[in-house]
Order: structure tokens, then C-alpha cells, then sequence
């Protein structure tokens, strides 16, 4: 979690795709904060496809319900934003 952290402070200091190499380099898959990270990356560079399915990764693994209904409406709003069609069988009830 530290180096994702540090993920975090590089895409501030040396941009999003910098710290994309880093993120993706990282073994924390089952995190959800990581595809938080990823999708948020994602999103400042400009790829919304891929930005929505890290959303849907980062739903898929949170227990928390307001985090998840949070990040489904970020992960709508963006898909609304760049026309990127939804498929909701990442979504818990």
C-alpha cells in the first residue's frame, strides 16, 4: 500500500502515465483502492473505456455501500461524459 501511495504522489509530481507504469506494476489486484487509483489514472489520461472497467473492478471489490454507490457515480458520470456504454453485472445489490 505504500508504493501505492507513492503511485499517487508521483502522478502529481511526474503525471498520470508515470505513475500508471507504476500502479500496474503492483501486485494488489484484490485491493479495491488500487483499481480506484487505476480508474482515476485512467481517466486524466484520456481513456475512459479502461477507466470505466477499473471502476467496475474497484465495485466489484468493496463491501462498503456508500463507497460502492460512490464509485458508481463516478464510473457513470465518466461513462455519460465519454458515451461509454455500461454493463452492470459488476454491481452488487
Amino acid at each position: 500500500m505504500v508504493a501505492l501511495n507513492r503511485a499517487v504522489a508521483l502522478a502529481e509530481v511526474a503525471g498520470p502515465a508515470a505513475a500508471l507504469a507504476e500502479v500496474d506494476g503492483l501486485d494488489l489486484g484484490d485491493y479495491h483502492v488500487f483499481h480506484v487509483v487505476r480508474a482515476d489514472l485512467l481517466r486524466r489520461l484520456g481513456r475512459p473505456v479502461e477507466a470505466v472497467v477499473a471502476y467496475d473492478a474497484a465495485i466489484a471489490r468493496t463491501a462498503n455501500d456508500v463507497e460502492r454507490e460512490h464509485l458508481r457515480r463516478s464510473r457513470d458520470r465518466l461513462a455519460r461524459h465519454a458515451l461509454v456504454p455500461l454493463s452492470r453485472s459488476t454491481d452488487r445489490p
